[in-house]
């Protein structure tokens, strides 16, 4: 299995461009909107997440070049971790092509029906196909075995309204899991974690590569960025576990390192404010001395 990181930064990106904050200013290498593709066999790739950087983010990378025909392109699907603009706008951008098999939790598919039609607007230029994300069984998704976990109930704002008890339900946010079972090689994709839940252990147990929501350093880091009144109430309300802090994920993956020497820990999804964004920032250097990576776009994985 091959995994190439297409983007690293949350909505928005890094910098972002209505933001003068000190990590935007900073000069730190940017970072495109976080997203991932994968693949068992090198020929058929898979999306996890499509960002509104998406036609920018395949252009960079060669496994994803059209070809050998005219208008082919081993692009095959796409899995949606959840329905936020940043993650499912970048659908949009692929309606050029011959209709994708797009994966998603139950929640997901309704609003994107519903709040935001992506579903039907997409159905006017060519054949896409839906598919519900189980998180009780595991799927085989182009050679890949691909099992969901729940990870946050958050809605998006523009999904707020949808009846609770509509096509909407279900989980709102999950990880996945890819296994590749020619080589035994697992990685783990996380993007958005709103705490560390009961059964994360379990579920990131014996994968070669996890990669973790990344979005923030510390609990008050948005508010000290911008200079916002209200701002750490906001930060709490977008439903990220924050890196550091007795209980942030930092913490999880100290405790679980030492028993689990074979596993890459990683961070994606980091925020425009993130000072873990710059390499030559302390919060970079503490993260790294912990054991974890922040990789940045265009990185490789092989499993």
């Amino acid at each position: 299995m091959r995994a190439v990181l297409l983007g690293t930064a949350a909505g928005g990106g890094c910098p972002q461009w209505n933001c003068a904050c000190p990590v935007c200013t900073s000069g730190a290498p940017a970072r495109g909107q976080d997203g991932l593709a994968v693949s068992a066999d090198g020929v058929s790739w898979y999306l996890v997440n499509a960002s509104p950087d998406i036609r920018a983010q395949i252009l960079a990378t060669s496994e994803l070049a059209a070809g050998p025909g005219p208008r082919d392109t081993p692009v095959r699907g796409v899995l949606l971790t959840d329905a936020e603009i940043d993650h499912t706008l970048g659908l949009m951008m692929l309606r050029e092509g011959a209709g994708l098999r797009v994966w998603a939790p139950r929640a997901v598919l309704g609003a994107l029906d519903e709040a935001f039609p992506v579903r039907g607007i997409l159905g006017g230029y060519s054949g896409w196909e839906w598919s519900e994300t189980s998180v009780d069984k595991e799927q085989d998704v182009g050679g890949l075995r691909v099992s969901a976990f729940a990870v946050g109930a958050k809605r998006p704002k523009y999904a707020r309204s949808l009846s609770a008890d509509g096509p909407g339900d279900g989980p709102w946010v999950v990880a996945y899991r890819f296994e590749d079972p020619a080589t035994g090689g697992a990685l783990v994709y996380a993007p958005c974690l709103a705490t560390w839940p009961d059964g994360f252990d379990e579920f990131t147990a014996g994968a070669g590569y996890v990669l973790l929501d990344g979005t923030f350093h510390s609990t008050r880091e948005f508010g000290g960025a911008t200079g916002s009144a209200g701002a750490t109430g906001a930060q709490a309300a977008m439903g990220h576990l924050p890196v550091t802090g007795e209980d942030g994920s930092l913490a999880h993956i100290r405790r679980l390192r030492a028993g689990r020497p074979g596993t890459r820990w990683a961070y994606t999804h980091l925020n425009n404010t993130n000072p873990m964004a710059d390499p030559r920032s302390e919060a970079h250097r503490e993260v790294r001395a912990a054991g974890a990576e922040i990789p940045p776009d265009g990185t490789r994985v092989d499993l």
